[in-house]
């Protein structure tokens, strides 16, 4: 047997990742181990879940794999400052430092963690390998993606040069066409509104893209004719002008805030029509860039389908009008699309590159297992965590519970739902949820202000049975990983009275839009997550209880976390959270908790500040 460990680290979103004969054992995030949101550290708690899950030693893995190549990207740095200068000396100043003492040196560095992990000397350490970083998107992309054949489209803030790339995938071999280089890149330009909009980059484009709704696209002209040179091809041109990323320690500049007409917004103060009209213009553009794109590589691979992978990936409003307007068949989209998600890349990579690794693929199956690749933990793990934190229980099985749980969320319970093994890439699908009655038009602010500590505009999603989803939503195909949006059924919608529909920016948030209010957001759409007993049997069960009680096959899906805060990974971590919101039950595995009957919880607030907002 085969055994292949990828590593993603040092940038963001540090994960590892396990094969065994290209099949994945294991799959994690070391933010959830350490509870630090975004880690960029080492992976050590991940790769030893990883090695756990397969019970075997580092000295029996083969190789292991990190997901860039280092050198190539130092020689990027240097050349970019040698381009700009003398523009940009206090951000390489500020670089150099950095990357003489560690990241230039990264095989050193992970040879010796890998060794002090596994006690054992550098001279007996698995042969350690490097991918380039969007190859190692374009593998995550599509091997373990359903087609036989597919072009794959890679789009991030960088790699070592690659910001976009385009692939032909075909059976085991896996072929790079082109790419554009950086500073032009379609993720820093969204991520450069991020920031503009008062949002922290890395973290909050999934902010901007919910907000964008709120808003009118009265700024896309001035983006087109101004920051962004876009062919009809989908091929592009940053007037870096206008930006500071590539030369400073920001991503926009005065030159910028002059264009927009004031500076960038201040984080935490008050969103205004003015970012959400912004939000909706760089949202089309996006949605712009990424439609010319694909039927490029429609038309240049010839392939039915596309698979695609990188932090862009992420934007599920662009995956949805690429899935209702695109050139191509179906598509498919790697839940841990970001950086996280290159470990698994990488991995896959040397699997099939060096040894000749075979695949199989039927055009509706992935090898992804529902993305439930991370730790469960057993009766025997629960219970004593449970009595060493004093907490009240009662152990329910399952023919008794679901209907229970079904009630509880009738009654307008909001749910903290731990099962089964956790979720790589950064939705909770149902292993580690926050559950409600959609039907509630409450639900999302409770939701929002008094559970999640966020803010209120965000959208909540919808988990549907997936054999309900049509009756539903606008949608005729699987969406297991929450990564399509859709528009609510017509017949599910509530029609606005005329004073409703002169209502602007957040004041709309007030207006139910659907039987549904929690889900559906202000322009009627939702970022969907359809259920299948194949792959989530339990999530199934109590979905299926809370249909057959109240008629409905939905429930509101949230991860289980605080604003800030890492998705929960042990029962320690989830009552920690139960406790500390207003959640009304916990269910962890068998094991039911209602927050009436806890034991007092001593706890000032200070936990507040452990996490940093996002």
């Amino acid at each position: 047997m085969t055994r292949i460990l990828g590593i993603s680290a040092y940038y963001h979103d540090s994960a590892a990742v396990l094969l065994a004969d290209g099949k994945i054992v294991a799959a994690a995030q070391e933010e959830r181990f350490t509870r630090k949101k975004h880690d960029p550290g080492f992976p050590a708690h991940a790769i030893r879940y990883c090695l756990g899950e397969a019970g075997i030693s580092l000295q029996e893995v083969d190789d292991v794999v990190f997901y860039d190549k280092p050198l190539v990207k130092f020689e990027r740095l240097l050349e970019t400052y040698l381009s700009y200068a003398p523009r940009g000396f206090r951000s390489f100043v500020a670089a150099m430092p950095v990357w003489l003492k560690e990241k230039l040196y990264i095989k050193r560095t992970l040879k010796k963690e890998l060794s002090v992990l596994s006690g054992c000397k550098v001279s007996v350490l698995p042969e350690l390998l490097f991918s380039e970083h969007h190859q190692a998107h374009a593998a995550s992309a599509f091997f373990p993606g359903p087609f036989q054949e597919a072009a794959v489209l890679c789009l991030d803030g960088v790699g070592e040069w690659a910001t976009t790339s385009v692939w032909h995938g075909n059976g085991n071999r896996l072929q790079a066409l082109w790419e554009l280089d950086f500073p032009h890149s379609l993720g820093l330009l969204y991520s450069a509104f991020t920031y503009y909009t008062g949002f922290k980059v890395n973290s909050g484009e999934y902010k901007l893209m919910g907000l964008a709704p709120y808003g009118e696209p009265k700024y896309v002209d001035l983006i087109l004719d101004n920051l962004l040179d876009l062919k009809e091809d989908g091929t592009f041109r940053l007037n870096m002008e206008f930006f500071n990323y590539a030369t400073g320690l920001t991503m926009t500049n005065a030159r910028f805030a002059t264009l927009f007409g004031a500076p960038a917004r201040q984080p935490e103060s008050e969103l205004g029509q003015r970012e959400m009209d912004i939000a909706r213009s760089i949202q089309a553009v996006t949605e712009e860039v990424v439609m010319r794109l694909a039927r490029t590589a429609r038309q240049e691979t010839g392939a039915d389908y596309l698979c695609l992978a990188g932090g862009v990936a992420l934007n599920c409003v662009a995956n949805g009008r690429l899935l209702r307007e695109g050139p191509f068949r179906d598509i498919w989209i790697q839940p841990a699309a970001g950086d996280a998600g290159g470990a698994l890349g990488a991995a896959l990579v040397v699997w099939f590159d060096k040894y000749k690794g075979q695949r199989s693929a039927d055009n509706v199956h992935d090898g992804m297992a529902g993305s439930y690749l991370g730790p469960r933990f057993i009766d025997a793990e629960i219970e004593p965590s449970l009595n060493a934190l004093k907490a009240r229980y009662e152990k329910i099985d399952d023919e008794q519970l679901m209907p229970r749980l079904a009630q509880l969320l009738e009654a307008q319970q909001v749910v903290g739902w731990f099962q089964g093994r956790m979720e790589f890439g950064p939705r909770a699908l149902g292993g580690r949820s926050i559950l409600g009655d959609p039907r509630g038009t409450e639900m999302q602010s409770v939701m929002n202000l008094k559970i999640k500590f966020r803010e209120s505009f965000r959208p909540f999603a919808p988990s549907v049975l997936a054999e309900d989803a049509g009756d539903y939503f606008e949608l005729d195909r699987p969406s297991p990983y929450m990564l399509i949006v859709a528009d609510v059924k017509e017949r599910h919608r509530l029609p606005m009275t005329e004073a409703q529909q002169q209502l602007f920016g957040i004041e709309q948030l007030l207006v139910p839009r659907s039987t549904l209010p929690a889900i559906t957001h202000v322009d009627h759409s939702a970022r969907i997550q359809t259920i299948h007993a194949e792959t989530n049997p339990r999530y199934h069960a109590l979905v299926k209880a809370f249909k057959d009680r109240t008629g409905c096959p939905v429930v509101v899906n949230t991860s289980f976390n605080v604003r800030g805060e890492p998705i929960v990974c042990t029962p320690e971590d989830a009552y920690r959270c139960f406790m500390r919101t207003n959640m009304d039950c916990l269910v962890i595995e068998n094991y039911l908790l209602l927050k009436s009957e806890q034991p007092q919880w001593d706890d000032d607030k200070s936990w507040l500040k452990e996490f940093e907002l996002d």
